[in-house]
């Protein structure tokens, strides 16, 4: 509905007004807002101007009657009733998109959940009941793959979770299995393939159950000959999946490989390109992304665009291109994680994308007057909402980042579109 002229004096909190005029003529920062306080409203409510427009669609409070500068006649008051009618239908249909996507979130969260407990109960496994951890992990990556494979599209979804420092290979292992299944399949690899994938990347840290604890947590840089010990977890990882008779030998290339890198700059063997497997180079790229955005001190924490940047930027020669450009364009301009600011000025995350429409996320937006639980979940294609900007974690106020919470440990879990 287009804006209508209205006196000052008319305007109330939740509305949202386009000043007319010279901006000097006012203490205000924007000619375009949302009058949110006492303040502003008197600010408004007394400047010397005949009048501005009030926008029904972007407001929060909706006049039981649009009071117009002029007196128009009662078949405009009803016109104004009934668009005040539509509008209302258009608000409730919004609400009801957002709490099935929040809904949808959470049906990830939980299967996210069960999915991290069978990994740390096969992971335990791994030692006393070789057989049994690898048919587990099998089941588990059937369901993964399962999902990815159905005609309907996929939706990506961000879960935000406080990890414990001794669960960190748990939940890193989940993130790399699923995205590199994810990667593998818009490279266009077979079902059977993808699975293989699957398996290789929930096992391609296994060694670094034979590497001390306190090697894993330390919180500073390592010394050369601990990283050299810590180097030796793709040749221990190796170890143990030979001891298991039923572990597939197709995956073994990415437990030995997923630090080579195509330059020869890489570990064990300093392998390049074509001498790396295939599917040792998909995972590659996705243990690197997760170690960029869930780094070992969560000061160090990029968002998921920013890592992005980082690996076309500083790593383009170590990586394979046809491998991270894909990943890229999987996972969208605006990742699940990303801080954007919108454009009616919010500033939000990303907390989903569909395949179907990378462009138009799900978001969750910064709002002081909602508890950051409640808050909703906005459709930017539903909403008529675009995004302005993607913005680093440093530039956001501290009490807007502790809101969208977005240095928490992020990782992904997919569904299919309902």
């Amino acid at each position: 509905m287009t804006a209508q002229k209205i006196k000052p004096a008319h305007v109330e909190l939740g509305y949202a007004i386009t000043l007319t005029g010279n901006w000097k003529t006012h203490p205000l920062i924007s000619e375009n807002m949302l009058i949110e306080t006492a303040e502003q409203l008197n600010i408004i409510q007394n400047l010397d101007v005949e009048f501005i427009y009030f926008s029904a669609s972007r407001s929060q409070k909706q006049p039981a009657l649009i009071q117009l500068v002029s007196d128009e006649s009662a078949t405009f008051n009803l016109m104004a009733s009934e668009a005040e009618i539509q509008l209302q239908h258009e608000k409730q249909q919004r609400r009801e998109q957002a709490q099935a996507e929040r809904r949808h979130i959470q049906r990830s969260e939980k299967a996210f959940n069960q999915s991290l407990l069978q990994i740390k109960n096969l992971m335990q496994l791994i030692n006393s009941r070789p057989l049994q951890a690898i048919s587990d992990a099998g089941i588990l990556i059937e369901e993964i793959a399962d999902t990815l494979l159905q005609k309907q599209a996929t939706v990506l979804h961000l879960i935000v979770n406080g990890n414990k420092d001794q669960e960190k290979l748990y939940y890193h292992s989940l993130n790399v299995a699923m995205l590199s299944m994810m990667l593998a399949k818009s490279m266009q690899l077979t079902a059977e393939q993808i699975k293989i994938v699957g398996i290789g990347a929930l096992f391609h840290d296994i060694g670094k159950l034979k590497i001390p604890t306190w090697i894993l947590r330390k919180p500073t840089a390592l010394s050369s000959p601990e990283q050299n010990l810590l180097k030796m977890h793709t040749k221990f990882g190796i170890d143990l999946v030979s001891l298991v008779d039923n572990f597939p030998l197709m995956a073994w290339p990415i437990i030995e490989q997923h630090h080579e890198f195509v330059d020869g700059s890489g570990y064990p063997k300093g392998l390049k390109l074509e001498d790396i497997n295939p599917l040792a180079r998909i995972v590659t790229i996705v243990n690197i992304f997760d170690g960029l955005c869930n780094p070992p001190l969560l000061s160090q924490a990029r968002t998921p665009h920013h890592a992005f940047a980082y690996m076309f930027k500083n790593m383009s020669s170590k990586l394979a291109q046809r491998e991270l450009s894909t990943m890229i364009k999987m996972m969208g301009v605006y990742p699940p994680g990303t801080i954007v600011k919108l454009s009616d000025d919010r500033v939000a995350i990303v907390m989903s994308v569909n395949t179907d429409n990378l462009l138009c996320p799900y978001v969750m937006a910064y709002d002081d007057d909602i508890p950051r639980l409640d808050a909703p979940i906005i459709s930017l294609e539903n909403d008529n909402l675009s995004i302005m900007q993607v913005l680093k974690i440093q530039s956001i106020p501290s009490h807007i980042a502790t809101y969208l919470n977005p240095r928490a440990t992020n990782h992904y879990y997919i569904q299919t579109k309902d």
